[in-house]
């Protein structure tokens, strides 16, 4: 992922374009999480300190049309100002005569923020002369939005036929760094922590890490598919029926390889699913244990995590994507929390690999002890399975 770099561009005077992503979670039109924000800061500092005339561009939300103001991204403008401590100018649309005459009075180290990008339809179908008159005047581009890098729209990979430069900010960059190159050639052991609702949303990224990884570890939903798949009975557990022959497949592929395929042990099960709602734990698989009729499987066991803490504490590259259970509800988050501490008292490279494995790591407070947090969900999962992301591809090489 040879790619041109912030750090490559010289900008003093120059008019940059730089797709951020700050589609953050409002309510009552007040942002709840500016991490995504706060996670543009480098990038958009090392830029207005070398005298760019700088324009940032995103989406937020999935909004109908332009009269669906829910989605203004003025709230993201007001936030940067405030974070950055000076003026951000924000722009009533992202194209226009309008727009085009505010870019065109930013002075050296001054910043404007178009509005949500996903107010045109143009923008999801990529359309040629959209992403032209969104890259405007701009004649360097730079893209720090990860979390939409797998997704060929105007202004993620349409803009750069418009500009003389495409170059990805510090985020990409770091992204790329721990999900690609720390992974090519991982410290081992190489644990892959696997959890979710389905197998089949993680097949692809399953069979990619399966290369690699000598150990994975296996939580959430899609335990009760392969447990299922096995022959045990799931009770009223989250089963894919018509992935029972593929869990048995990835199996094979396992034993095939040498790689050490851990499923849990145990279950933790509920007949009231509600924060308070009795559980209990069913007795190990391997001495007759099943989930009953009436009951549901809602986390790993005891005994599972007792299996998992030790594997994961000998470790040298330890990759997580999706929770062991339903750890937004309290009583049923025990096994999350304890693989999310464990990887916090890790020795070894933890990655978090986006999604609900982010928010459950935000929620234990650890986020600092872990040596990267993905930004990107979606766009994480298709790097792992190996794909091309259309918002890296388009960049410029180094």
């Amino acid at each position: 992922m040879a790619k041109l770099s912030i750090r490559d561009l010289e900008a003093q005077g120059r008019e940059v374009l730089m797709r951020v992503d700050f589609n953050v979670p409002l309510k009552d039109g007040a942002i709840t999480d500016d991490t995504r924000i706060v996670a543009a800061l480098p990038s958009i500092k090392h830029l207005l300190d070398g005298g760019a005339k700088l324009v940032l561009c995103s989406h937020l939300g999935r909004p109908k049309s332009a009269e669906d103001k829910q989605y203004s991204l003025r709230p993201a403008a007001v936030r940067l100002s405030e974070l950055l401590g000076r003026e951000v100018g924000f722009a009533e649309d992202c194209v226009g005569e309008a727009t085009a005459a505010l870019r065109a009075g930013l002075k050296a180290g001054e910043v404007l923020l178009l509005e949500n990008t996903r107010f045109h339809s143009e923008e999801e179908a990529n359309d040629a002369a959209f992403a032209e008159a969104l890259a405007g005047s701009a004649e360097l581009f730079v893209n720090d939005a990860f979390g939409t890098a797998h997704r060929a729209h105007a202004s993620t990979e349409g803009v750069t036929h418009h500009v003389e430069k495409s170059a990805m900010g510090f985020l990409i960059e770091k992204e790329l760094e721990y999900l690609c190159d720390k992974l090519a050639n991982p410290e081992r052991p190489f644990v892959v922590i696997m959890g979710g609702a389905k197998v089949s949303d993680k097949i692809q990224v399953i069979t990619a890490l399966l290369e690699k990884a000598d150990v994975f570890i296996i939580g959430g939903a899609m335990a009760y598919t392969f447990r299922r798949a096995q022959g045990y009975q799931t009770g009223e557990s989250r089963v894919e029926e018509d992935k029972l022959d593929l869990a048995l497949e990835i199996l094979k592929t396992a034993e095939a390889k040498g790689v050490k395929f851990m499923l849990p042990a145990d279950t933790r099960v509920t007949q009231e699913f509600k924060e308070g709602g009795t559980t209990k734990v069913t007795k190990p698989y391997a001495e007759g244990g099943a989930i009953e009729a009436g009951w549901e499987g809602i986390d790993i066991g005891d005994v599972a995590i007792a299996d998992y803490l030790p594997v994961i504490a000998q470790a040298g590259t330890i990759i997580w994507n999706g929770p062991m259970g339903v750890f937004e509800i309290d009583s049923f988050a025990a096994g999350t929390e304890a693989v999310a501490r464990a990887m916090a008292a890790s020795k070894g490279v933890t990655i978090v690999g986006g999604g609900d494995s982010v928010t459950a790591v935000k929620k234990f407070g650890l986020e600092s002890e872990m040596t990267f947090i993905s930004t990107g969900g979606g766009a994480s999962l298709e790097l792992l399975e190996g794909k091309q992301l259309p918002g890296v591809a388009a960049l410029d090489e180094a």
